[in-house]
């Protein structure tokens, strides 16, 4: 796996993987209920964060640059999105792409981040906590977290994978 900044090529194949996995984060697994959180997530949307400043975007390819995951940090201090091909999970990967992007965050940053009840363990394990119970709202379920910055939650980058 190689980890890099994405570009706006990479639209189409960060779209395509994520509305991939939705049924993990929608409420009704065909989307019923979510149109609108989908629809943000089209490649035309994509694009857009893609050009604006306040979103940083890398994509893990594998082979021949085949996308395999996908985050994104809003404004250094919340993550967006983070999401890995059905293909390639439970093998680090998601681990990986955190490890990367908080690396290239504020040393010391609060990070944010509304999980999917799916990737709560996930989180939790990178050291964030819930700050709130679920919600349920436009189709989709998440919970609120935080990581705090140069504190107890901090994931040493070192640390050993847990899984």
């Amino acid at each position: 796996m190689h980890i890099r900044p994405a570009t706006s090529g990479d639209a189409p194949g960060i779209s395509a993987l994520i509305l991939s996995v939705a049924h993990f984060f929608t409420l009704d697994p065909e989307g019923r209920g979510a149109e609108d959180f989908l629809q943000s997530l089209q490649p035309e949307a994509v694009a857009a964060r893609l050009a604006t400043a306040a979103f940083t975007t890398w994509v893990a390819v594998v082979g021949r640059n085949d996308l395999a995951g996908v985050i994104v940090v809003r404004d250094g201090s919340h993550l967006f999105h983070l999401f890995v091909a059905e293909p390639f999970q439970r093998r680090g990967w998601a681990r990986q792409l955190w490890l990367h992007a908080l690396s290239q965050t504020r040393h010391g940053a609060r990070i944010t981040v509304n999980a999917t009840p799916f990737a709560q363990g996930f989180y939790e394990r990178m050291g964030f906590i819930a700050t709130g119970p679920s919600v349920q709202t436009r189709g989709i379920a998440f919970v609120p977290m935080v990581r705090e910055g140069d504190g107890e939650n901090r994931t040493p980058p070192n640390a050993p994978a847990q899984h």
